[in-house]
């Protein structure tokens, strides 16, 4: 048995099936205890009143030996016709008030003294409230004949029950294959689908059926199955980015290699410095495949030091004045006073920082103005870089930290661009524990926030 539903539905029919065993035995079995002592309780009365009666009679215990000898065989005592009380009546053992045993169905009992202890459980015998005797009764139960009414009722009992039995069984049969069939018809949609994920089928969904831990198991490989489909589409767009973005400087560098082999230009400062340019635009293509290679795989190196919001500020800053001064665009920092340290790799942090200066200078106009803030929100440092320039369109803003993603204003290829610079400084803050968001308005601007852990 290899499928779950067939354990299940095994372990169900199992569980009912001991079930109803275990409930048939206890039923038949209080259903028969409390019968006999039903029937022993109405017999007694049946016994104790004859007995009365007797003694009544004749103001003593003479003759009730003989007379109830006599009835020895019988199915029922002299002087009594209740059908339910069967040669069994004989069943006990008469002591008068002497404590000296008057009846006993062993006849060498008769006339011994009783001691006081064998009486606590006997039934005190009165007559006109003084004591006759006491009736000591056989605490075994009855043994019902076969056509008797009390054993008729008891086969039909045990019938009934057994009958139940085998029902509940069934029905545990039944409701465990449906309870089977239903529990594991996720994990088999569930194997399906993996199987044809694993055979290049990507976004492969399966219906959630439920709210329970399958049904979160479903909803989570959809989830999963979706991002997969994404990540794939993101990467095979990254290759085929790279690889024109590899194919663009190589193509220059292999035609002014091959002209200057074969004699056809000569060479001179330009052609050099078009060289390096294009060399230098492979050499930070390769840098940056590298650095997100090692944020994925939690390789990161990083130093992390402790520096204040200002000093990081004021650095990026100053990195990238002389260009916004070129560009007559205002630079300024503007840092809450009495901010605390931050702990981070001021080398990492600043390329973030000056990936997203360089963005906002690309895209703000002369005259324009680019401002760097700090401020302490809720126990987080927040830094921001707003701009007045061009904006972000709406429907670009969920994908500009997508890889080798170029939108019509976001990600435009410039020269020395190679498309990863967003996705890196995103992958750079997340990794010293941080998150960077981005909110834009076309033709208002656009503002890119880190959010920082404070010293801790």
């Amino acid at each position: 048995m290899r499928s779950i539903a067939g354990k299940l539905t095994f372990a169900f029919l199992l569980v009912g099936l001991t079930g109803a065993i275990l409930v048939a035995v206890i039923v038949q079995q209080q259903t028969r205890r409390a019968f006999d002592q039903f029937v022993l309780n109405q017999d007694q009365q049946t016994l104790v009143d004859y007995l009365i009666q007797y003694y009544q009679r004749n103001q003593q215990w003479v003759g009730v030996t003989e007379t109830l000898a006599a009835s020895a065989g019988q199915p029922t005592p002299p002087v009594h016709s209740d059908e339910r009380f069967r040669q069994d009546w004989k069943r006990f053992i008469l002591v008068g008030s002497d404590r000296r045993v008057v009846f006993s169905p062993q006849p060498g009992q008769v006339g011994q003294l009783v001691s006081d202890s064998e009486l606590k459980n006997a039934y005190l015998l009165e007559s006109a409230g003084q004591t006759a005797g006491w009736l000591l009764l056989d605490p075994g139960p009855p043994k019902w004949e076969a056509g008797s009414a009390e054993g008729l009722f008891l086969q039909r009992v045990t019938g009934a029950v057994l009958l139940s039995a085998l029902v509940a069984a069934a029905l545990a049969l039944v409701l465990g294959t449906l309870l089977a069939f239903t529990l594991t018809r996720t994990l088999r949609e569930l194997t399906e689908a993996t199987v044809a994920i694993a055979a290049g089928k990507l976004g492969r969904q399966v219906k959630v059926r439920s709210k329970d831990e399958l049904g979160k198991l479903a909803a989570s490989f959809n989830q999963m199955s979706v991002d997969l489909e994404k990540a794939t589409q993101s990467r095979r767009q990254m290759t085929a980015d790279i690889a024109h973005d590899l194919r663009s400087p190589l193509s220059v560098l292999t035609g002014y290699a091959e002209a200057l082999s074969d004699g056809k230009l000569t060479g001179n400062a330009e052609i050099y410095q078009i060289l390096d340019q294009e060399t230098r635009h492979l050499g930070r293509l390769v840098d940056d495949l590298r650095t997100l290679s090692l944020a994925d795989s939690g390789d990161l190196p990083l130093l992390m030091q402790d520096i204040t919001p200002q000093e990081l500020l004021t650095r990026a800053a100053n990195a990238h004045r002389v260009q916004a001064e070129g560009k007559k665009i205002a630079l300024q920092v503007e840092v809450d006073a009495g901010l605390p340290e931050i702990r981070v790799d001021i080398e990492r942090m600043a390329q973030v920082l000056g990936n997203l200066l360089r963005n906002a200078l690309r895209y703000t106009n002369e005259g324009g103005e680019i401002r760097l803030s700090a401020k302490l929100v809720t126990g987080m440092v927040y830094l921001a870089v707003a701009d007045n320039g061009s904006g972000i369109a709406s429907e670009e803003l969920p994908f500009i930290f997508e890889r080798s993603y170029r939108g019509d204003q976001a990600r435009n290829q410039m020269e020395g661009e190679t498309g990863l610079g967003l996705a890196i400084a995103r992958s750079l803050v997340e990794a010293q524990g941080g998150k960077l968001s981005v909110e834009s308005q076309l033709g208002v601007g656009t503002q890119f926030t880190i959010v920082l852990p404070i010293r801790g």
